[in-house]
């Protein structure tokens, strides 16, 4: 924590969330300590209140008492984040702003790389017709307002869908999706699901088993509407740390792709357009637009100081830690995470796999 926060005389509001969750959103002004390493926090100041934050104002009523316990002068922080943000929805529509910002001030960092992607991968073909999938976050609301863009610009016809799976979400955690859709004049088409119920009592790996289940029922849902494509959110920050968590955790050597075939699914694709975007320009977008998202809706992650199982969460940060430490010595260091898989020499691996099986140096080694 740093000093100058300790001195002030209005209440210090603590962030106990992990720090992904965080840096995806954040009351203003907060600071982030997550819950873990609140309790042996050394500088808290006891003449100042503080007000716990956590996700949905629930989990945080349990760190309000340990820390009065402690002698702080600590209070909840009602609905937490998502309840901050609930009220700082407005309901007037800022499109032209939202599109004005990516061609002008945005043009270069993420017009130009979105369409770099949809060209260099041909991501879209004449005649397609694209269900763009909204998770309610910031990447998937960009993705859905460049598509939106696009495909009204596009020197060739291909139609776009706005498509949004409510698995079980909250009312509340719903309303947000919706109100940001309006914002944007995004016309979003609604289904619901079971999922939520369907992995509530799954011990091993829910959230898991959660993404895969949502990924299909979006599948269904696009192909039933006669969508071929579905369009993602995800961008080059995801594919890097894709990359080296592939290589530290998983042992072996691959990369989220821009574009899939479906293997359930025949005949449906899926493409990844922000791929060359990088996540911190995504954010400065949000910023600049005054556009707040949700980082997770899933109504039972209100009692969970994280939306996402520990593991990933902690591997994740992990990585992107390792990266940032990497680029202090390496400015070029992202770029060549990046790049190191499009540079790949098969005469000089040890082993390799395609379709047809596991291939050995050996068999193009001379006896």
């Amino acid at each position: 924590m740093s000093e100058d926060i300790t001195n002030q005389n209005t209440p210090l509001v603590i962030d106990i969330r992990d720090e992904l969750s965080f840096e995806y959103g954040h009351v203003d002004g907060a600071v982030n300590i997550p819950a873990d390493k609140l309790k042996s926090c050394t500088d808290l100041p006891k003449d100042r209140k503080l007000l716990i934050c956590c996700k949905s104002g629930l989990i945080s009523v349990r760190v309000v008492d340990e820390l009065r316990e402690r002698g702080f002068d600590a209070e909840n922080f009602e609905g937490g984040y998502y309840g901050w943000l609930r009220e700082r929805m407005v309901s007037e529509s800022i499109p032209e702003d939202a599109e004005r910002s990516i061609q002008k001030k945005f043009r270069k960092d993420i017009w130009n790389r979105f369409t770099k992607a949809v060209n260099e991968y041909e991501l879209i073909k004449p005649g397609d017709s694209i269900a763009v999938c909204i998770s309610g976050g910031k990447d998937s609301m960009l993705l859905a307002k460049l598509m939106q863009m696009l495909n009204r610009h596009s020197k060739f016809p291909f139609e776009v869908k706005f498509l949004v799976m409510d698995p079980g979400y909250s009312p509340e955690n719903r309303e947000i999706i919706e109100k940001n859709a309006k914002r944007l004049e995004i016309p979003i088409t609604i289904f619901e699901s079971d999922i939520f119920d369907s992995v509530y009592n799954v011990e091993k790996n829910p959230c898991y088993l959660c993404a895969r289940m949502r990924r299909g029922h979006l599948y269904a849902k696009a192909r039933e509407m006669g969508c071929n494509k579905i369009a993602l959110g995800h961008h080059y920050d995801d594919v890097i740390e894709t990359i080296l968590m592939g290589m530290l955790y998983g042992g072996q050597i691959q990369t989220m792709m821009p574009k899939l075939h479906s293997t359930n699914f025949e005949g449906m694709q899926l493409i990844r357009p922000l791929y060359l975007i990088r996540e911190d320009d995504i954010k400065r977008w949000r910023d600049h637009n005054g556009l707040y998202f949700i980082q997770c809706a899933c109504k039972f992650t209100d009692t969970c100081s994280a939306c996402t199982d520990d593991r990933t969460v902690s591997k994740r940060l992990e990585i992107k830690r390792l990266i940032a430490k990497l680029k202090e010595v390496n400015p070029q260091v992202e770029f060549n995470i990046f790049r190191s898989v499009e540079n790949v020499s098969l005469n000089q691996l040890i082993a390799y796999k395609d379709d047809s099986g596991r291939h050995s140096f050996l068999e193009r080694f001379p006896d």
